[in-house]
């Protein structure tokens, strides 16, 4: 007789694990989409369709002489883009093994990287980052980290690192969606700051090397 009673117990602990795992698969959906919309401003605005396809980055005004020698340059970032072809492959396949092994697999959230972020927190061993590359486009980008947190949970210690990551994991997806993976690579090498005043690769293989 306790044989029944025992397999309506773990009939009725199965059926409370998927009924949780629903709800937290629900919560998390109306989570995202919330942040997506920004509800009832509670965590800042993401940039509209027309920003993500027409990024803007602060480029430098470079000044020439009649023969095409560079005389100098006016700006507020020290940026100047160069094309895709323009780009070493050993840049490239040097930027990928460091920043995101597996930038091609993805569509602009790496969750195995993310789940080991978690693994080096609770082991205690040295800590890598989860971004991915279009991730780190975002945050160039649009400045997640300062002109977008700017809703009314952006001040909570606890959420802001949360909903900031939570932007640019939904900015990433858009951004896979809009532009190939050559282009991301691109705007990325175009955007980033290298350090010392220098604002994407071309200036920063001026200033360092």
């Amino acid at each position: 007789m306790a044989l029944p009673k025992t397999n309506n117990y773990y009939s009725k602990i199965i059926s409370a694990f998927w009924l949780i795992f629903i709800a937290g698969v629900l919560g998390l959906g109306l989570y995202v989409y919330a942040v997506s919309i920004n509800f009832i401003n509670l965590f800042g605005e993401l940039p509209d369709f027309r920003a993500l396809e027409n990024p803007k980055s602060v480029l430098a005004s470079e000044v020439y002489s009649e023969d095409n020698v560079l005389m100098g340059k006016y700006f507020l970032e020290n940026r100047s883009p160069v094309d895709y072809h323009d780009l070493p492959q050993n840049l490239i396949d040097a930027l990928i093994a460091t920043e995101d092994i597996r930038f091609e697999e993805h569509s602009g959230i790496d969750f195995k990287g993310s789940f080991a972020v978690i693994y080096y927190k609770l082991t205690g061993k040295q800590d890598r980052g989860s971004s991915t590359l279009t991730q780190q486009l975002a945050r160039n980008l649009f400045r997640t980290r300062t002109d977008l947190n700017k809703g009314l949970l952006s001040s909570v210690p606890g959420l802001r690192m949360l909903i900031i990551k939570t932007k640019e994991w939904i900015m990433a997806i858009r951004l896979e969606r809009s532009y190939s993976k050559k282009e991301i690579l691109l705007m990325y090498l175009n955007t980033v700051d290298f350090g010392s005043g220098a604002y994407g690769i071309k200036s920063a293989a001026k200033n360092f090397f």
